[in-house]
């Protein structure tokens, strides 16, 4: 669908110099002299790639529309992963850099959202946050909590991340999977 360089918003996919962009960010700006014109962040959804565009109001661009479908992790298999349609029961092979960092997240049966366009995977969804356990990490240290510090701990995926002294090896932890960040202890 064609909109105007002046109608792009927030959340917005478009195609734009032959590929697909996510609008981040976008401001509407009037010079003084000229036209308006809107002052864009792009981030490509192929590379990751950030850039900044401007669009003249009368500027037309294609809206791109996501289909997006949920799959499962089923296994993988060196650097391929493997991801099952909950619908139809098809499976998908996707490489382990399409998934970036995060891969390490995988889980068996863990739920994913693919978005497709043009019945190819451009991007892929994994739950904000997941329950891992400790696997190494400092002895606590009587009278270290009396001022808010954190200490390293590494995970059984490998990922390591901080957490607070009273944490203990083979402790469950819910960790997010977008900052890498810890965020509690996981219910028992």
């Amino acid at each position: 669908m064609k909109i105007n360089g002046n109608e792009i918003r927030p959340g917005n996919i478009i195609e734009y110099k032959n590929d697909l962009y996510f609008a981040v960010k976008t401001q509407a700006v009037k010079p003084g002299k000229g036209g308006a014109f809107a002052q864009v962040e792009l981030k490509s959804l192929t590379t990751g790639t950030k850039l900044n565009e401007r669009f003249r109001a009368n500027e037309t661009v294609e809206r791109v529309r996501l289909e997006q479908r949920d799959h499962t992790f089923l296994y993988a298999e060196g650097n391929i992963l493997i991801f099952m349609n909950v619908e139809n029961f098809d499976q998908i092979e996707l490489q382990t850099e399409f998934v970036g960092d995060r891969a390490k997240f995988l889980q068996d049966g863990m739920l994913v959202v693919v978005d497709f366009y043009e019945e190819k995977a451009i991007s892929i969804k994994l739950p904000d946050q997941v329950t891992l356990r400790v696997a190494d990490t400092e002895p606590v240290i009587k009278g270290q909590t009396s001022a808010n510090s954190f200490k390293p701990a590494t995970l059984d995926n490998g990922v390591r991340v901080t957490v607070p002294p009273f944490i203990k090896i083979d402790e469950m932890i819910v960790v997010d999977t977008n900052e890498l960040i810890y965020l509690r202890r996981a219910d028992k």
